[in-house]
């Protein structure tokens, strides 16, 4: 038995499980999109919590617990973004203008950080989400695994969100 995340060959770990864990994470959510982003939410954060694999059960295991967590999250997420108490008819279409002047700004904003932003993560963000390139894809446009596109992709999520949280704070 493995004792420690260390000791894990996440390479490995991904290529045995990545279509277990994401067919779980299908059944639970019936959304390929959502399912494939938990996906990888899931294995990044195997490899990079504190938390440690201690041997006491199967990695799948491990990792389909990891996936559930993350599901859970994303559904408590949504509920409280659907008790938002919708605005009576006189604010409604101010409150749609609001809104498409917030997502253009979050656009802007999101454009500005990404021109400032180091290679690969640049690419590979502006690939996935206005190319909208499957991970293996982008891994064979950069001679890399499909692995490393969506380690890569991820990354360049938290930089962007550090920022935005940065000009925020």
């Amino acid at each position: 038995m493995i004792k420690g995340v260390e000791a894990l060959d996440y390479e490995g770990l991904y290529e045995a499980c990545y279509m277990q864990v994401y067919s779980f994470l299908l059944t639970l959510s019936r959304d390929r999109n959502l399912a494939e982003e938990l996906t990888a939410q899931t294995f990044y954060k195997a490899m990079t919590t504190k938390s440690e694999f201690r041997g006491e059960s199967e990695e799948l295991t491990w990792l389909c617990a990891i996936a559930k967590n993350l599901y859970a999250d994303e559904q408590r997420r949504r509920a409280r973004q659907r008790e938002t108490p919708p605005e009576g008819p006189e604010g409604a279409v101010s409150g749609v203008m609001e809104d498409d002047a917030l997502d253009r700004d979050m656009a802007f904003r999101i454009h500005v950080i990404l021109h400032d932003m180091p290679e690969p993560y640049k690419e590979v963000f502006q690939l996935r989400v206005f190319g909208e390139l499957a991970f293996r894809e982008i891994g064979r446009i950069f001679g890399k695994t499909e692995t490393w596109a969506r380690v890569t992709f991820h990354r360049a999520r938290l930089k962007i969100q550090e920022r935005m949280d940065g000009e925020d704070g």
